[in-house]
């Protein structure tokens, strides 16, 4: 916070005390020693007086040098991590030993920075050869299952889905964890990417009986296909999720909104400000006591980093609307 420059001076006064208190001190000495002696006074108020003078004339400019240091450690905050290894020389022991200790958090800050970032790269690469593995027994679990076609097997391979879900988010999340970025933007036909969420979810629609309604759209989208694609399905997940029954509709506006609506038990009012929170499940989550509370948290990062903006607009009992506006006005970076 920049301090404006009646504040600076009063750090300034501050921080010199103690010289003014000796000079004033000292002239208090001087005073009664020259009344002691019954001497005139006039000489010592006058050579006061000439000192105060001169001493006003190098405090301004002790001043002004003052608030150009100021200055400069204010500028030199802003790039602190590059900063630190162009200190200004110090001008007094206390500077050398101030400089000294911040090099020397500096030091073990970069220390313990590389090897969290390596252990951070090994847990990501861990996960990532896992959940590779895992899609292997997966995928010959859901052939199986497709030999018969029974009210047992359908179930299993309903829970089978959604292991498959949970798989899917484990990556995900730590993807969007990650410092580094594999997003890849490119124009790309918004109904394709809708299609293909809608292709993966249909047996779901087909096995809870719920209607789809989609009309398909020519829009393009600047955007990075498999993180938009993951939070249309995201909603498409929690929109069958939550619906017993009805319909899910999906539109896509001329202002290029897509809207995701369902007609399911809807959102409380208190809990949708803190829907995209992460681990917040809700009155809805812990009513189906098997909610992360990490897929809406996801999607919401994402959309950050797409630098899409998430909305909902819900009525319990009557359904949510989940709302993605693709206007892309800037590019948004996670701190």
């Amino acid at each position: 916070m920049n301090k404006r420059p009646s504040q600076i001076f009063v750090f300034y006064v501050w921080e010199h005390r103690y010289p003014a208190l000796l000079f004033l001190a000292f002239t208090g000495i001087f005073a009664s020693v020259f009344s002691l002696y019954n001497l005139e006074l006039e000489a010592v108020w006058y050579a006061a007086g000439l000192c105060l003078v001169l001493s006003v004339l190098v405090l301004l400019i002790h001043f002004s040098n003052y608030c150009k240091k100021h200055k400069n450690r204010k500028q030199l905050q802003k790039n602190i991590q590059l900063a630190t290894e162009q200190l200004p020389p110090p001008q007094t022991l206390a500077e050398a030993d101030y400089q000294e200790m911040i090099l020397q958090l500096k030091r073990t800050s970069d220390t313990a920075l590389t090897e969290w970032e390596t252990k951070y790269q090994e847990s990501i690469d861990y996960y990532t050869t896992w959940v590779h593995q895992i899609k292997t027994p997966i995928s010959v679990m859901r052939m199986i299952l497709q030999t018969e076609d029974t009210a047992e097997y359908r179930e299993l391979s309903d829970e089978l889905f959604r292991i498959e879900q949970y798989v899917e988010m484990v990556l995900s999340y730590l993807r969007l964890g990650s410092q580094s970025s594999d997003f890849v933007f490119r124009e790309y036909s918004l109904d394709h990417i809708i299609r293909q969420a809608v292709h993966k979810y249909a047996p779901q629609f087909v096995r809870k009986r719920i209607r789809l309604s989609y009309t398909p759209t020519d829009a393009t989208v600047l955007t990075d296909e498999k993180w938009l694609l993951f939070i249309i399905e995201q909603l498409l997940s929690n929109a069958i999720k939550y619906t017993p029954s009805g319909t899910v509709t999906i539109t896509v506006t001329d202002e290029q909104v897509l809207n995701i609506a369902d007609t399911g038990i809807g959102i409380a009012p208190e809990d949708i400000p803190r829907i995209f929170e992460k681990g917040f499940t809700g009155y809805n989550g812990r009513a189906d006591k098997k909610s992360t509370g990490l897929g809406l948290y996801l999607c919401s990062q994402a959309a950050y980093k797409l630098s899409y903006k998430l909305h909902v607009t819900s009525d319990v009992g009557t359904g949510s609307v989940f709302s993605i506006d693709l206007h892309r006005n800037h590019v948004n970076t996670m701190p």
